[in-house]
């Protein structure tokens, strides 16, 4: 036969088993400290980082999910046991007992979660030390320097502080130094790299109440780099390199230069302004807008390099076409005397009539005309040759540069060029 099993005692049905009498809960005040009016309550702390939810560079803030535990020793809730195990309880005993009033300094917005129950925990050991355990949700402030952003690193704090008892009552610790804090392998962000979590503690002054202990959570965050170079760097690099194409295109085809010019110039503020519009208004220079300001001078500048060709085109041809009439004037002040036929290569134009009248003419004449014409049109070259060389004479040589519009572009296509990619050279170096 079967020996008969021993029948298990639900020990919670037991009047002497209950929480209320097993601690003896009504027969203390726990709205004081433990050890009141005696040595500063010694309250350990440890975090466990579950996750790191958010940075936000507009709010100069994070949020992040953690378990907070606090372990103390409080002799009012030590009971009686034979085995020496712990007693463990929901949230609804801690409202009943004294636990440390442990507080987010800095902190906008925090939560204990309450799904399906408060995420709370309290266990209690026969000789009185207690492990208060809770899951928060907390949003701080985190001072960022953006001056090399998006190249920057960024390092936060989360810190901890208790409310109303200065060091005189409770001294606020690290349960095992750096170790106190764990993280789970698995928390990543999608711009940062999180390169590293440590704690350290010091002593807070409050003038009106006193020295407080204080717990810092310091974590430090490496962006990454490749998010803003697909969004920022390649465009502006590509709106002034496409700016650059106008150097190849002639100087006389003014709407294909103009509108290349104004649409490099409106994508780079389009991009300009998409970067600051997620960016906090800080007062000084950022990286980025360093990178950003600087493209957006060399694709101006290729605009008003074409603003320059065109004037000087202008003036040029300005200044031939008088100086041809002048010479025209001076080496042939009357066409009365010569063939109707020599009048019409002079000026250039020509009439059906025109056209009809030299019908009658023979070769040997025609040969003849062109021998005479090309004998004035040699004076009106040889005038304009004098001309420049009594300019060159006056003035320095640079000014041959100017007065060819073609040379502005030809020198163009090679220092504009040249001028970006130092500049690419000396940023990429100081701010990697």
């Amino acid at each position: 036969w079967c020996p008969l099993s021993k029948k298990v005692v639900d020990g919670t049905k037991t009047r002497k088993t209950k929480t209320a009498h097993l601690l003896r809960i009504d027969d203390h005040d726990f709205t004081m400290r433990p050890a009141f009016a005696g040595p500063a309550v010694p309250v350990g702390v440890d975090v466990q980082v579950e996750s790191l939810d958010s940075i936000s560079e507009v709010d100069m803030d994070f949020t992040m999910t953690l378990y907070l535990r606090h372990y103390w020793k409080d002799e009012r809730l030590a009971f009686p046991s034979s085995t020496n195990k712990s007693m463990t309880f929901d949230g609804r005993l801690v409202k009943k007992i004294w636990v440390p009033d442990v507080f987010f300094v800095h902190s906008k917005r925090s939560f204990i979660h309450d799904t399906t129950t408060d995420n709370i925990m309290l266990r209690v050991f026969p000789d009185g030390h207690v492990l208060y355990s809770l899951r928060v949700t907390v949003t701080a402030a985190c001072n960022m320097d953006f001056s090399r952003f998006p190249l920057d690193s960024q390092t936060c704090t989360l810190e901890l502080e208790s409310y109303a008892y200065t060091d005189e009552d409770l001294m606020l610790y690290w349960k095992s130094g750096d170790e106190s804090l764990s993280t789970d392998d698995r928390i990543s962000l999608s711009q940062f790299l999180i390169q590293k979590f440590h704690t350290t503690s010091r002593l807070a002054f409050y003038s009106s109440t006193g020295w407080y202990n204080r717990l810092y959570i310091n974590f430090t965050l490496r962006r990454h780099i490749f998010f803003f170079l697909l969004q920022t760097y390649f465009p502006a690099t590509l709106m002034v390199m496409l700016s650059w194409v106008s150097f190849w295109i002639d100087r006389r085809a003014v709407p294909a230069r103009v509108s290349l010019g104004i649409t490099t110039v409106l994508t780079m503020s389009t991009i300009i302004t998409g970067v600051n519009a997620s960016m906090p208004r800080v007062s000084y220079i950022k990286a980025v807008d360093i990178y950003l300001w600087v493209s957006f001078v060399f694709v101006f500048l290729s605009v008003l390099e074409y603003a320059a060709v065109n004037y000087l085109t202008t003036v040029r041809d300005g200044k031939e076409r008088k100086l041809r009439e002048k010479v025209r004037e001076q080496t042939l002040p009357c066409t009365c005397g010569m063939s109707h036929a020599r009048t019409m290569m002079l000026d250039g134009t020509y009439s059906e009539a025109d056209v009809n009248s030299l019908a009658g003419y023979t070769r040997a004449s025609m040969m003849a005309e062109d021998a005479s014409e090309k004998q004035e049109r040699m004076v009106v070259h040889l005038s304009l040759d004098n001309e420049s060389t009594g300019t060159k004479k006056k003035g320095i040589r640079g000014f041959r540069i100017i007065q060819n519009t073609h040379a502005i572009d030809t020198y163009s296509r090679m220092i504009f060029p040249g001028a970006y990619i130092l500049f690419n050279l000396i940023y990429w170096c100081v701010y990697c």
